[in-house]
């Protein structure tokens, strides 16, 4: 995979892939089958090969012996434990990137923000939703720290997904004030307000969570 268009291949394989994944286009539990994607993508199967590692290497995929790649399926622990992870990781992250955001960071965060609050559709939330908490930690660097953040945020996204179709619109005030309080945090340079809000932030979504076994029924 040293040749550099059999690279880019493989590239333009796993932005697909994973779009699709976090998208819930395909689902926990489902099968990707390496010659359905070739066929689909108009690329050999080598290309597509080296993208399923590159998305096992980011948490979206399990790779099986002589049986390709399936979306991981977790069950109501699992992503019980996985959120307790983030409530520890994430304020770190936040706390270590602050210092380093800069002005053009701040304005980028609160624009995020400000998109957020007009979106109603659950796509674009969650989209946006991601961009923002990653642009927050976006000037951690420590790429170890910031590599297991974006693997949680991988593990979780089907599960943040059916939670928010369950909670409705109505639900995503409380988001937007969070977020907010996030937002005034960092412009103070607040460490302890920041990690204190995150923290509460990561926490309510995942009691709230355990409250809907529904979203684990049914999974594959």
């Amino acid at each position: 995979m040293s040749h550099p268009s059999a690279q880019a291949a493989s590239v333009r394989v796993a932005d697909v892939l994973r779009d699709e994944i976090l998208d819930g286009v395909i689902p926990p539990g489902e099968r990707i089958r390496q010659e359905e994607v070739a066929e689909r993508l108009g690329a050999s199967r080598l290309p597509v090969r080296e993208a399923l590692r590159m998305l096992s290497a980011e948490g979206l995929v399990a790779l099986e012996a002589n049986r390709g790649a399936r979306v991981p399926v977790l069950d109501s622990r699992e992503v019980d434990v996985l959120y307790r992870m983030r409530e520890r990781l994430e304020p770190l992250a936040i706390v270590e990137s602050m210092p380093r955001l800069t002005e053009a960071d701040l304005t980028r965060i609160t624009s995020i923000q400000e998109r957020i609050a007009e979106f109603s559709d659950i796509r674009d939330f969650l989209a946006l939703d991601r961009e923002f908490h990653l642009a927050t930690y976006s000037a951690c660097g420590i790429d170890q720290l910031q590599d297991n953040v974006t693997r949680l945020w991988n593990a979780t996204q089907h599960y943040r997904r059916a939670f928010m179709e369950l909670a409705g619109p109505q639900r995503r005030w409380i988001v937007n004030a969070e977020h907010n309080l996030i937002i005034d945090a960092l412009q103070r340079q607040d460490a302890d307000d920041a990690e204190r809000y995150l923290v509460g932030h990561i926490r309510r979504t995942r009691r709230e969570l355990s409250t809907h076994p529904e979203v684990f029924a049914d999974q594959g």
